[in-house]
């Protein structure tokens, strides 16, 4: 008790005081009061304790009380399940919706590509054709690799094979290289992509 004799006389007053309501406390109340109905300190905002004679008098629910309650939230359930079914649906069909979007604009981009080789092969109208295979084949690779790629390949394509074959013999290797890819590419039955 060394910090018993440290405090003033009127703090050692107090303590004893708060020690003798304490035990009494702790003691069971006088006049007809069992051993187990001790005083129980309950703190403010605390929820008050439960007997525990209280604790084994309650019972388990019975088959029918579960019966009632599933019957009672079948319903709920039922739309909650539907519900979370027609959001899944939703989020399918937005799926599908721009699936169906990025189709269109591949068709679209395959509709401008063959639109492009028609105007491609169109370019070269005979007159010009006649004028280029009358050439000579070194005048002609000259002439043709001034002229612009796209429209020289087409006047390629036109002639006879043989007389282009010539003409890509005279040309320079670079452009000769870029009108066949070209050629090649314009002539090509399948897909691009």
């Amino acid at each position: 008790m060394p910090m018993i004799s440290s405090l003033s006389s009127r703090e050692r007053r107090r303590s004893r005081i708060f020690l003798l309501a304490a035990a009494l406390a702790a003691m069971p109340v006088l006049g007809g009061a069992h051993a187990d109905d001790a005083v129980r300190q309950v703190l403010p905002g605390g929820q008050p304790t439960v007997a525990p004679q209280q604790l084994t008098r309650e019972k388990s629910p019975d088959q029918s009380e579960i019966e009632r309650f599933c019957s009672n939230i079948a319903d709920a359930a039922r739309d909650r399940r539907y519900a979370l079914q027609a959001e899944e649906l939703k989020q399918l069909q937005a799926g599908i919706d721009e699936r169906m979007k990025a189709l269109d604009a591949k068709k679209a981009e395959y509709e401008t590509w063959l639109k492009r080789r028609e105007v491609f092969l169109a370019r070269a109208e005979d007159g010009v054709v006649k004028i280029y295979a009358g050439m000579k084949p070194d005048a002609a690779a000259e002439r043709l690799a001034i002229v612009n790629a796209d429209l020289a390949a087409a006047i390629l394509m036109k002639l006879d094979s043989r007389k282009a074959g010539v003409i890509l013999n005279e040309m320079d290797q670079k452009a000769a290289a870029t009108l066949t890819g070209i050629m090649a590419s314009a002539a090509r039955r399948v897909d691009p992509s």
